[in-house]
């Protein structure tokens, strides 16, 4: 396995750009990473410059970068204190103990996970946003390993190529529309307790980590209101993938969320992003919102999140 270089990592994201919508997940890494975005992540090949396989796992080195260093340094050591402090499982650590791929070929897939050392097989991590129908191998590999594993959540892939596909609101809206995006702006750090303690995901620590990072270095959008607190919002993960996306209770069903979803897909459409996210299977709401809104679902394909070693 080569770990690729600057160089090689835009020359790979040139590569994954042919092979949309399924490369998306690492194909977001990837745009992330090669325009300067924080990340705790390596990215590895099987070989080079024709590769089959390409792995974003977590970078042994941590970062060649001082400040990186010290973020990195001190999320590990409030994910240590959720440990030590609030009896967390294995999960408080999935901020290091991510991994994503992208395989072209299905039989050298198995050789990689079975023969070479590009996954840390000794520990707690996670798999996310692979080919569901990889699922089969996954779990092969693990269970000759003597190691366990289970689905953490399943997936719809929605993406939009283009902002033209958007569907425009119907003329008794428009004036809603106009009025509601006069009240858009972008969340700041001192909206990250309050997304925190909203997000399904979060509540702790590690959550309040996560959120502060993408608030500080991806774009996000929210609607507020008149005192200029976020009533609505959406983020952007680092992965470049639309998530997040929130309402207060008491401001539901006046359409919030359509708009943002909107606003949020121009902006990344216009700085060069690609505009796409997950939604889980059961989220119908959601389902409904994006693809009324334009956006277009890979019908034949699912992607999904397996743990091991919990």
């Amino acid at each position: 396995m080569k770990v690729l270089n600057k160089d090689e990592l835009k020359v790979a994201e040139g590569v994954l750009l042919k092979h949309l919508p399924r490369s998306l997940k690492v194909y977001g890494f990837l745009y992330g990473i090669n325009r300067n975005k924080p990340s705790t992540l390596e990215v590895i090949v099987d070989t080079w410059p024709n590769f089959n396989i390409i792995i974003c796992r977590p970078d042994p080195k941590v970062s060649s970068n001082p400040i990186g260093d010290l973020d990195t340094l001190w999320t590990l050591l409030t994910l240590f204190l959720d440990l030590v402090f609030t009896s967390q499982n294995k999960r408080a650590l999935e901020f290091m103990k991510k991994v994503t791929y992208y395989s072209m070929d299905d039989q050298i897939l198995r050789k990689v996970l079975t023969e070479e050392n590009a996954i840390d097989w000794s520990t707690y991590f996670l798999i996310g946003g692979f080919d569901i129908s990889h699922a089969p191998i996954l779990k092969e590999v693990s269970s000759n390993r003597g190691i366990n594993n289970r689905c953490y959540t399943a997936v719809r892939l929605l993406y939009l190529p283009d902002s033209t596909h958007l569907f425009k609101p119907a003329a008794d809206s428009l004036f809603l529309c106009s009025e509601l995006e006069s009240r858009i702006s972008s969340l700041n750090l001192s909206h990250v307790d309050l997304v925190n303690k909203t997000w399904k995901f979060g509540g702790n620590k590690q959550g309040y980590r996560n959120i502060e990072n993408l608030i500080s270095n991806f774009p996000s959008c929210c609607i507020t209101d008149g005192q200029g607190q976020p009533l609505s919002w959406i983020l952007v993960y680092d992965y470049c993938a639309l998530g997040l996306l929130y309402t207060l209770p008491e401001h539901r069903g006046k359409g919030y969320g359509k708009v943002l979803v909107s606003a949020m897909a121009k902006r990344l459409h216009s700085q060069g992003y690609p505009v796409y996210c997950f939604i889980e299977e059961e989220n119908d709401t959601s389902y409904k919102l994006f693809k009324n809104l334009g956006f277009i679902e890979e019908p034949s394909y699912r992607a999904a999140w397996l743990e091991f070693n919990f």
